[in-house]
């Protein structure tokens, strides 16, 4: 809707109406006024019956038992009030939303990320934290010589542990089906976010906006949360 050109004309409305008026209690000729307010009447109603559905049949011009010309700006003034707050209603009236406070990440996240958070530098936070999670998990592993989802591959593999590759294992029997599931789904998910999120981070040029920036450190969040809780097997 193009509420400035909505506004404008339920104000030119009611300015016509004024005019009107004073012409008609100084008993001056109003058939000039009359036409202008006959003419602007059916986009006034449009705009009010748009703003108000529930009220199909808004009149702002009638005829009294005597003939005379009646107007109803009471319906045009709510408009004007309508258009005037409804951002403020958006706002305002907008149902509670959750919030993600940064510093409740997962510590491998928001301690690497947040000098380079503070200083507005999304994407050099997203890659920090992504290289965070990296340098942790190589430390639980013992493994130094793969990093990123070449390294979440071999950690959360499915295959049995072998000399100097050892797995995470998500707790719970590994014969369950929904550890299965939650170890598969962990790996999906951390080469996912390193293939997505790291390495755009890593190579693109041009900063993140800071919601979709942050939206990515939840990722990593989640995928730091899953490394951190899963036990080595050897």
């Amino acid at each position: 809707m193009d509420r400035d050109w909505m506004h404008e004309q339920l104000e030119f409305f009611d300015h016509l109406v004024t005019q009107y008026w004073n012409v008609r209690y100084t008993n001056g000729d109003t058939t000039e006024e009359r036409k202008n307010l006959f003419e602007a009447e059916p986009t006034v109603v449009r705009i009010l019956r748009r703003l108000n559905p529930d009220m199909p049949d808004v009149e702002v011009l009638g005829q009294s038992d005597w003939g005379d010309l009646t107007t109803n700006v009471d319906e045009v003034r709510r408009g004007i009030g309508i258009l005037a707050d409804m951002d403020e209603w958006k706002t305002r009236l907008a149902p509670d939303s959750p919030s993600l406070p940064a510093d409740r990440l997962h510590p491998w996240v928001w301690d690497a990320a947040r000098t380079f958070w503070e200083s507005a530098h999304y994407r050099a936070a997203v890659h920090a934290a992504a290289t965070s999670i990296n340098a942790h998990l190589q430390n639980k592993l013992g493994r130094r010589d793969l990093s990123d989802a070449k390294l979440v591959q071999e950690a959360f593999s499915d295959k049995a542990p072998e000399t100097g590759k050892p797995r995470l294992r998500i707790p719970g029997a590994q014969t369950d089906p929904g550890v299965q599931t939650r170890q598969r789904g962990a790996l999906q998910l951390g080469q996912g976010a390193f293939f997505a999120l790291r390495n755009p981070a890593a190579h693109e040029t041009g900063d993140l906006a800071e919601q979709d920036a942050l939206e990515q450190l939840a990722t990593f969040s989640v995928v730091a949360r899953l490394i951190d809780q899963c036990q080595v097997e050897t």
